[in-house]
């Protein structure tokens, strides 16, 4: 508390503002109704309500603004993380989203992961970037099983990854090109394509995606923000430009699961990233399904 001196011996006591490294509430989430005097945290801040409220965004503090601001707060809940990323995800976030992830798959490595590409979770508004953090994250949830599979599980499609008829051919070995990493890399022109772009070898060494963590996230992010894959946008381009989740799931699994074909896998990809927005204090947008 801090005591400010006034006339006459009166003295009047304020909250001193939050620190850093205060701890968060938990997350808003717009379905919730919160009452007078209830907290959460929303974009790396604490905010009080006021009276009930229920689907008001925190952020108007004004006269008339539902919202009290409480101060900022670190790394629990709904706050943002002081990694001098600036990544939209907080290592806390990060382990709620996957509880029980592969100690494989770490923050460390995500977020060594995002100087190949600048633009993600850098584009946009702060509801943007994330909702883009959230769609990556759910995608490859669904791809991995919760960031526990660092491999494909299915063995018997290793032998048929490798199109020998390229020019470069299969120098790993015919069975080397199987699925890795956070959206399971695979046939060997996806390992060269994904390797040229981040400046790795990764056709000699595509073992190099289920060995270094970081590597494993470059080849999500490479796909992400530059593949159409069966649709007809990046992932990346989808969320930046207003398209929606859905077409994340389209230019990643479309051809499978779109237009029909699967919509329990959409279904999951959906309730996922309905979750992960939910965590990052923001609404999923329009557009969710393909």
């Amino acid at each position: 508390m801090t005591a400010l001196g006034l006339a006459a011996g009166l003295t009047l006591t304020l909250p001193s503002p939050a620190s850093a490294a205060d701890a968060c509430a938990a997350a808003w989430s717009p379905g919730a109704v919160y009452t007078g005097g209830a907290t959460a945290s929303y974009n790396g801040r604490n905010w009080q309500a006021k009276w009930w409220t229920r689907n008001e965004t925190p952020g108007t503090t004004g006269e008339w603004g539902v919202w009290a601001d409480r101060g900022s707060c670190g790394t629990g809940g709904g706050g943002q993380d002081p990694d001098p990323s600036g990544f939209v995800v907080s290592r806390a976030q990060f382990e709620q989203m996957f509880p029980n992830r592969n100690p494989f798959y770490t923050y460390d490595g995500l977020v060594a992961a995002l100087s190949a590409y600048p633009g993600f979770t850098r584009t946009g508004d702060d509801t943007t970037r994330r909702r883009e953090a959230a769609a990556f994250l759910a995608n490859v949830s669904h791809e991995t099983g919760g960031l526990v599979h660092i491999v494909e599980q299915n063995t018997a499609n290793y032998p048929h990854y490798c199109d020998a008829a390229q020019p470069y051919g299969c120098p790993a070995g015919q069975a080397a090109y199987y699925g890795r990493g956070p959206i399971q890399l695979s046939w060997n022109f996806n390992y060269k394509a994904a390797g040229d772009a981040l400046g790795i070898n990764l056709l000699a060494d595509p073992y190099l995606v289920e060995r270094d963590p970081a590597v494993a996230m470059k080849t999500a992010l490479w796909y992400w923000n530059t593949q159409n894959g069966p649709g007809t946008m990046t992932a990346h381009a989808a969320m930046v430009n207003g398209a929606g989740f859905g077409e994340t799931i389209r230019s990643i699994n479309g051809a499978l699961e779109c237009n029909g074909g699967n919509p329990a896998q959409v279904q999951s990809r959906i309730s996922k990233y309905q979750q992960f927005t939910q965590v990052l204090g923001v609404t999923p947008g329009s557009g969710l399904g393909c």
